[in-house]
């Protein structure tokens, strides 16, 4: 979250120095604020737990919240600050070299976005390699952001002017939430797909009675001559020794 809040100061940047549209302009302040929302949130729900031998963590530990509310907003307002701060500076310093035909701190800010949303995406890519699975993201959000990279490139696609690193910046990221999308579907979707027909038969399987007398359905139940003294948790095989099982016809 961290890496998408940081990565809406340069995109807005060059949103706004670019001259896209008010959407587009508007949209790397909403990803900013809400990423740091999330980030702070993180910190704040986490719980920390001290262990105290000889006791062991599951007879006595103590859970508590190690962050407050005022550490978190003592937090992340200078932060929000920070990034709001270096964004204006941004801007006005590079429309002012824009006037100067100098390029390269806009393409600058166009690489840095790109690689500070990928890089945020790609850990997930780590974790899929290492796990073999998909895990820690929602697929909602994967589709809604995957569809807010698609309406964003329409949005650039219809602008006076078609600005390449602007479709970039959207595209890498649009195409790496697909591929977490399609490794979903392998590792998570795929078995759970081949599992339910053998999870069906194995239900069906067991709630088939047994034949019995006469063609009856019975179950067996094994009953046990046990004493009300014994107790439940000690049930050991010389105590059952010589007890048969008893067939009950269901009738």
């Amino acid at each position: 979250m961290a890496l998408w809040a940081w990565a809406g100061v340069p995109l807005g940047v060059y949103n706004i120095v670019s001259d896209f549209s008010v959407a587009l302009r508007i949209q790397p302040q909403i990803l900013t604020v809400l990423s740091l929302a999330t980030w702070i949130q993180c910190y704040y729900y986490q719980q920390v737990r001290f262990y105290f031998p000889p006791f062991t963590p599951n007879t006595a530990d103590i859970s508590f919240k190690s962050w407050t509310v005022t550490r978190s907003f003592v937090t992340v307002i200078p932060v929000a600050a920070l990034m709001a701060g270096s964004q204006a500076t941004l801007i006005i310093g590079l429309r002012i070299l824009k006037k100067r035909h100098i390029e390269w701190p806009i393409t600058l800010m166009a690489i840095l976005s790109a690689v500070l949303l990928a890089a945020g995406v790609l850990r997930h890519y780590w974790d899929i390699w290492v796990h073999r699975t998909v895990r820690g993201v929602s697929f909602v959000f994967v589709g809604i952001d995957a569809a807010g990279d698609v309406f964003s490139l329409l949005s650039i696609l219809h602008q006076p002017t078609l600005d390449i690193l602007g479709i970039v910046i959207y595209a890498t990221e649009f195409v790496l939430w697909c591929g977490i999308l399609l490794c979903g579907g392998y590792y998570n979707l795929l078995p759970w797909i081949q599992k339910r027909p053998a999870q069906r038969s194995h239900d069906t399987t067991e709630n088939e009675p047994a034949p019995g007398l006469h063609g009856r359905a019975t179950t067996n139940v094994t009953l046990h001559d046990i004493p009300s003294s014994t107790s439940v948790f000690r049930t050991a095989s010389s105590d059952l020794a010589g007890i048969r099982p008893r067939t009950v016809i269901t009738l």
